[in-house]
Formats: structure tokens, sequence, C-alpha cells
């Protein structure tokens, strides 16, 4: 009995940690708390880091249209910061009725760039490998 019962828990136990790791990018890692993070990833040249947060809009840019089709604006940080960012609306449905003022939580990947950084990545991949962000904006959240 007690062979049996080890046998079982052994087998739960490969099937857990299979379960893991077999489909990366269906669990986002553990984001980065907001303004902080961002402000210190900036200071450091940090690239690639998930992050999530809030942020007012500054500006509404026009879209991208250069390769994926990106709605564009930028958000001052509760830090004084700014963050482009820039949403793929090929992937995903884009932020509808967007405004100066408007307040927008965001999980996404971080880019450094000198002006300040981009978020992207705030939809989920198709293929499955990279963690999914959204954007939430007048009780709207897109994917």
């Amino acid at each position: 009995m007690k062979k049996t019962r080890s046998a079982a828990l052994a087998i739960v136990l490969v099937l857990l940690v299979v379960m893991r790791f077999v489909r990366p990018g269906s669990e986002a890692p553990p984001a980065a708390d907001g303004a902080q993070a961002i402000a210190d990833a900036f200071r450091d040249h940090v690239s690639d880091l998930q992050v999530a947060g809030t942020g007012v809009v500054t500006r509404v840019l026009p879209d991208d249209h250069d390769g994926s089709r990106h709605q564009r604006f930028i958000l001052r940080l509760a830090d004084g910061g700014t963050l482009l960012v820039a949403h793929n609306i090929d992937l995903a449905p884009r932020l509808p009725r967007l405004a100066r003022g408007d307040t927008v939580a965001f999980a996404g990947e971080y880019e450094w760039n000198a002006n300040g950084g981009v978020l992207h990545w705030t939809h989920r991949d198709p293929d499955g490998r990279h963690a999914a962000g959204w954007l939430r904006a007048n009780g709207t959240t897109v994917r």
C-alpha cells in the first residue's frame, strides 16, 4: 500500500512539474511593480522586463503603421517619468475613446530607450510563447 501511494505521489509531482514547463508563455512571469520598477529599469538601461502599473495619458499619438499597426500614447507615471505605450492593434483591439487625462492600467514588457522607454506586448501572444499583457481604461480591458 505504501509503495502504491508513494508511486502515485511521485507521478502527480512529475505531472505538475511537466505541466508548469511544457507550455511556456501560458503564465506570465511575475510583473515588476509599476513606476519604481520602470524608473529602475530606465536608470539601469534594462529591457525585456515584465511590468504592471498605472499612468495618466499625457498625449495620444497617431497610430504607427510601419509593419504591425500600433496604437500609441504617452503615460505619465506616479514618479513623474513618462512611458510610450505601443499597443499592437493587429493582435488585439484598440483601447477605445482614449483621451488626455485618462488613467490607464497596464501589463506588458518594458524596453529601454533614452526617452523613458516603451511598453509593448500589451496583448496575448498568438504562439503562446510570451507572457500576455493587457491595457485597461474607462472600464474597458483589451488583451
